[in-house]
């Protein structure tokens, strides 16, 4: 089979198509043969480190490897077909479609991927496309998880999306607006009437008004693409008010500390760990139209080292994809 090979650290150009050999189902394993996958910013982190904060620099290294890769295929994301299961399966057969993700081996980057049956893996929404399904599982789990589960978001309260228009802002924006948030986005001038047509109900294009100096207050307050702080977006925050940061810096970690000591204000990170039961829930929204994937660039499987070019600009519109083709002979 044909997958995207990572061997050192560097620049995109060290990722190459190569011909490696298709796994076999363990019994409890399934085979997928993968229709579409994403390039992420956290696939960038693990393929070179690029947004991963200078505090969390060594850790990472010690725990992707620290001269070279432990991980040779990388891709988190995934939809596709079951080709085969392995004897002791039950919860899927061969033909059905999925999605999920590969954490925490990875390898979604290739035709063909083997995952636990009790691995991160759905039935596909059947309102979308293989390329809409790839999409949802890491971005929409992570905005899931922070506003859920961190931001606890409420009908009637007023939440604010500092990056509304990237992969996990867009499907943040959506989950806010289905929990009954007034939402306002904040973006650039390019994206302003995309955010507009998630649901926000006001957007804030960056390039031409500071958001803390607006006079307008918040409940919560997610930042998504580490762009702001919470000294500086704190007196936004309405009283109890709570700051989201995805990028867990020095300052993030010092803050979580102090607020949760003498603050009436609270700031908030943490890990979002994918489960099938946040999966299963992503589909059903999907499926009843309240979620979509919003799809910046698609890119062939041999042109992958241009995605992960494209995602490392920081400039990405949702999400961008990788369709993986097959011939008779994968």
């Amino acid at each position: 089979m044909k997958a995207i090979v990572h061997t050192k650290y560097g620049p995109p150009d060290e990722l190459q198509l190569k011909e490696v050999e298709k796994p076999v189902p363990k019994d409890d394993e399934v085979l997928i043969k993968i229709h579409a996958t994403t390039v992420t910013t956290s696939d960038c982190n693990i393929r070179n480190f690029t947004f991963v904060p200078k505090l969390f620099l060594l850790p990472s290294r010690v725990q992707l490897g620290f001269n070279k890769p432990k991980n040779n295929i990388l891709g988190i994301d995934l939809a596709g077909e079951i080709e085969a299961a392995g004897k002791d399966v039950k919860r899927f057969r061969e033909g059905d479609q999925v999605f999920g993700t590969a954490e925490p081996a990875l390898g979604a980057h290739a035709q063909h991927i083997c995952i636990p049956e009790d691995g991160i893996l759905a039935n596909k929404p059947a309102n979308t496309t293989w390329e809409e399904a790839a999409a949802i599982p890491l971005a929409g789990n992570t905005a899931l998880y922070f506003i859920r589960d961190q931001g606890n978001v409420q009908a009637g309260q007023e939440v604010l999306i500092h990056g509304a228009s990237g992969g996990i802002g867009t499907f943040a924006a959506q989950l806010a607006k289905y929990y009954g948030a007034r939402v306002t986005g904040v973006c650039s001038t390019a994206n302003v009437e995309m955010v507009k047509s998630l649901g926000a109900d006001q957007v804030i294009d960056y390039t031409k008004e500071d958001f803390t100096k607006t006079g307008q207050t918040y409940d919560v307050i997610f930042d998504v693409v580490g762009k702001t702080s919470y000294s500086r977006s704190r007196r936004a925050l309405k009283k109890h008010g709570v700051y989201l940061a995805t990028l867990p810096t020095a300052a993030t970690l010092l803050q979580m500390g102090w607020t949760s000591i003498v603050d009436d204000k609270k700031v908030k990170n943490g890990n979002a760990l994918p489960n099938v039961e946040n999966l299963i829930f992503l589909r059903e929204l999907t499926e009843a139209g309240k979620l979509r994937a919003v799809i910046d660039r698609r890119y062939p499987l041999e042109q992958t080292a241009e995605a992960f070019r494209y995602v490392e600009k920081g400039h990405k519109k949702g999400n961008v994809v990788i369709t993986v083709e097959h011939s008779s002979k994968t």
